[in-house]
């Protein structure tokens, strides 16, 4: 399961929106996320992987991610070499059981544009 849970960081010069993705919290909705769609990871990101996840920028609306699972990164990682998303979450050894929390961690990282849609190869 993801969450969708948005931090404000205040500084003098600007706010700065920090949400967190995780499989394992409840959170996004789902049904405007299609598993069977191709999908990457928006070019004006940057991913930092970190012990925990990975944290994720996106330098054109300013946003911070947290991914909080390795997986949840490895999945990321793959959705530009895959045909779908579903394909990439089982390349990354993501199980049926698990593949609806991982549906709602994309879904919150497509609604805040981590990742974007693509042209299928």
């Amino acid at each position: 399961m993801s969450t969708n849970r948005d931090t404000a960081v205040s500084s003098p010069a600007r706010a700065t929106t920090a949400r967190v993705a995780t499989p394992q919290a409840a959170g996004a909705e789902t049904k405007d996320f299609d598993l069977d769609a191709a999908w990457r990871l928006h070019p004006q990101v940057s991913v930092r992987p970190e012990r925990f996840g990975a944290l994720l920028y996106h330098f054109g609306t300013r946003r911070l991610s947290f991914l909080k699972s390795p997986a949840l990164l490895t999945v990321v990682r793959s959705l530009d070499a895959q045909p779908t998303a579903r394909a990439a979450c089982a390349d990354a050894g993501i199980g049926p059981a698990e593949l609806p929390a991982y549906a709602r961690a994309l879904a919150t990282l497509a609604a805040s544009q981590m990742i974007c849609g693509r042209t299928a190869a």
